[in-house]
């Protein structure tokens, strides 16, 4: 009897323990890259080739920029060929992630690999390249235009508004959401400048590319501070790098509503000089 005590015992931390295990599996999708190649033949093809340890979705991100279904059914064995004709990378090894869904919804982004290109596929130039960086900084650097309402008339503003903490998402295009800092100048009115910081919330919705409820706390340093509620549409992106929006906020003062004002605003969204966390 003494005996047998014991290995009932470890029979029972032996299946508690493979009972955790398969827990633990269940938290994550493993991928594991089979092929990664491209054709030497021209038109040149990026070959795929994985198994995931569940049955899964599954999509390809290349370079950060160049997105991909390779699975649209549930399945272990997933396979695609990407023609690279017209696609411009800015180094002969190429990144690449692969982004996998469950049955459940739940997502889940596998190790950055590479692949090389052969030297016929021609890079994008470090001049080019630079010139886009500039082109994109002169572009975020542009204010957005306001339409001001307010009890005592109504004014134009423009307002910079600069993303600083970033949330990570499951999505590839947009964060969860983001903390700003803004700067507004109202021309012609009592109190011409305000200063904020606020939190938005987006959420990735067919048709549109997002739309954003946000809250916010402003002053103009001279006692006049207040908090707003906003709420926003991203319509279209553009260079792949911003997103067209437009924007309704209210603005309270408490304690007093003549100091209540709208405004309405067309602008530009990206999150590329934002810390992401």
């Amino acid at each position: 009897m003494n005996k047998i005590i014991p290995v009932i015992l470890f029979s029972i931390t032996f299946a508690v323990s493979g009972f955790s295990q398969d827990l633990t599996n269940q938290d994550s999708i493993d991928v594991t890259v089979i092929d990664s190649y491209v054709t030497p033949e021209i038109p040149h093809e990026f070959l795929l080739s994985f198994f995931t340890s569940s049955k899964c979705k599954s999509k390809v991100i290349i370079d950060n920029k160049y997105v991909y279904r390779v699975s649209d059914t549930l399945t272990v064995d997933h396979n695609i060929k990407v023609n690279l004709t017209g696609l411009s990378f800015k180094a002969k090894s190429v990144p690449f992630i692969i982004e996998v869904e469950d049955s459940s919804g739940r997502k889940f982004k596998s190790e950055q690999h590479d692949f090389e290109l052969p030297g016929e596929i021609k890079i994008q130039s470090e001049s080019n390249f630079l010139l886009l960086c500039l082109f994109g900084a002169t572009v975020f650097a542009l204010p957005s235009p306001i339409f001001v309402a307010s009890n005592n008339g109504n004014y134009f503003s423009l307002t910079k508004e600069i993303p600083i903490l970033t949330i990570r998402s499951s999505s590839y295009n947009y964060p969860a959401g983001y903390f700003s800092a803004e700067y507004s100048y109202i021309f012609n009115a009592p109190d011409k400048n305000f200063f904020r910081l606020g939190y938005k919330e987006l959420y990735v919705i067919p048709v549109f590319e997002y739309i954003s409820p946000g809250v916010d706390w402003f002053t103009n340093f001279h006692g006049y501070n207040g908090i707003s509620a906003e709420f926003t549409i991203g319509w279209v992106k553009i260079f792949n790098t911003f997103t067209v929006y437009t924007m309704y906020r209210f603005n309270l003062k408490p304690g007093d509503g003549s100091k209540n004002f709208n405004e309405i605003s067309l602008g530009l969204y990206s999150s590329f000089f934002s810390i992401n966390f």
